[in-house]
């Protein structure tokens, strides 16, 4: 159980900040700038809950906690070949977890038209909110990736911070009343 009695510590101070492992590393290191990017896409996405009600307000609400399964795995290294398991030390973001987010897609997928034309970020203040909450997805997938290429990641974790802004993507078409209240982009508009 997670325990906080003090919230500043000074081992800070000298740029660098703690892993689950007990290591250090540099607070701009590619592992920080992911776990950092996950927390931001997940703070975007408590903003759109607030205004999202009923079983999407649910399922956001279960996002959130997922998103914290998300950044304890990012700030757990893991050497080569690891297998990336869970255990009682490590939590790790499961193949469940990405099943889950893939089965809500498709659930509000298959009520919703199909795409004509690329939509713009708005419609409605709560679809404009999931626009911002999917734009930190992607940022947080891009800093996942560039992770990746430097250290092992679970796999389930990428697949996962995909997963999200994909669904971000329909739902915002969703609460925008089924795709109805899309901002449609026309190409070249303004010359």
């Amino acid at each position: 159980m997670v325990k906080l009695n003090k919230i500043y510590t000074r081992t800070g101070d000298d740029g660098t900040t703690g892993l689950v492992d007990g290591s250090r590393l540099p607070k701009h290191a590619a592992r920080m700038e992911a776990v950092g990017a996950v927390d931001e896409a997940n703070a975007a996405l408590g903003f759109a809950a607030q205004v999202i009600e009923g079983a999407h307000h649910a399922d956001l609400v279960r996002l959130l906690n997922d998103m914290f399964d998300l950044g304890a795995d990012l700030a757990t290294p893991a050497g080569e070949g690891a297998d990336f398991a869970p255990s009682e030390m490590e939590l790790r973001i499961i193949p469940s977890q990405v099943e889950w987010v893939e089965q809500r897609i498709d659930a509000v997928n298959a009520d919703l038209e199909p795409l004509t034309s690329f939509i713009l970020p708005g419609g409605s203040e709560a679809a404009a909110r999931l626009h911002l909450a999917r734009t930190a997805a992607r940022r947080a997938e891009r800093a996942v990736s560039a992770l990746a290429a430097e250290e092992p990641v679970n796999p389930a974790a990428a697949q996962f911070i995909n997963r999200l802004s994909d669904y971000l993507f329909v739902l915002c078409r969703a609460v925008n009343n089924g795709g109805a209240g899309d901002v449609l982009w026309t190409p070249g508009a303004n010359r």
